[in-house]
């Protein structure tokens, strides 16, 4: 094995691993910026590690920023998945067509007995875990898997809050996100 590649693979073993103890450490207390700065260098690393360039892994921060701005209780996990209001969002990393989470590179994306798993039309993969009414950022064409509890009805809001449609778990479809402002997984 060639020096360099040894280089590299060390790199992402320890991104992974400060990865992991950041991730502890930042939901046992609020970050300071400071703290969040560091937070977002090793995701920064952490994504480098999984293959991005360093312009790659600096858009696919401002998109996960992006999310932070808009969801107060949003916190990133890793250099593309935030845990958000309901559960969890994996965003699609530059040069990706579907959602992998980084930190985890060879595990498949999988929607659980109980969850509301949808992608949308940039890839991101939103799992649904927690009963509430929800803000929804999702665009384009994509797929839900309803994969709660037998008869458990997700319901889909228009922008004022009116039921845009409805499924009754357990179904898997296509579905259009663009007009989908908020969610209620059950």
């Amino acid at each position: 094995m060639s020096p360099r590649k040894i280089l590299t693979m060390m790199t992402a073993t320890a991104a992974l691993i400060a990865g992991s103890v950041l991730t502890t450490q930042a939901s046992a207390a609020p970050q300071s910026p400071q703290s969040a700065s560091a937070s977002a260098s090793t995701y920064k690393q952490q994504a480098i590690g999984a293959g991005l360039t360093g312009p790659q892994a600096t858009e696919l921060q401002r998109k996960v920023d992006e999310v932070l701005a808009k969801d107060s209780k949003a916190r990133q996990v890793s250099a593309n998945k935030l845990m958000i209001s309901g559960g969890s969002l994996t965003l699609a990393a530059p040069g990706q067509r579907q959602a992998r989470d980084l930190a985890a590179p060879d595990a498949a994306l999988a929607c659980d007995n109980g969850h509301l798993c949808i992608t949308d039309g940039r890839g991101s993969y939103y799992d649904y875990y927690y009963c509430g009414y929800y803000d929804f950022w999702g665009i384009g064409d994509g797929t839900f898997n309803n994969n709660q509890t037998w008869g458990t009805r997700a319901r889909f809001y228009n922008e004022n809050g009116s039921e845009r449609w409805s499924n009754v778990a357990k179904a898997t479809g296509t579905a259009s996100w663009t007009p989908v402002y908020h969610i209620r997984p059950c």
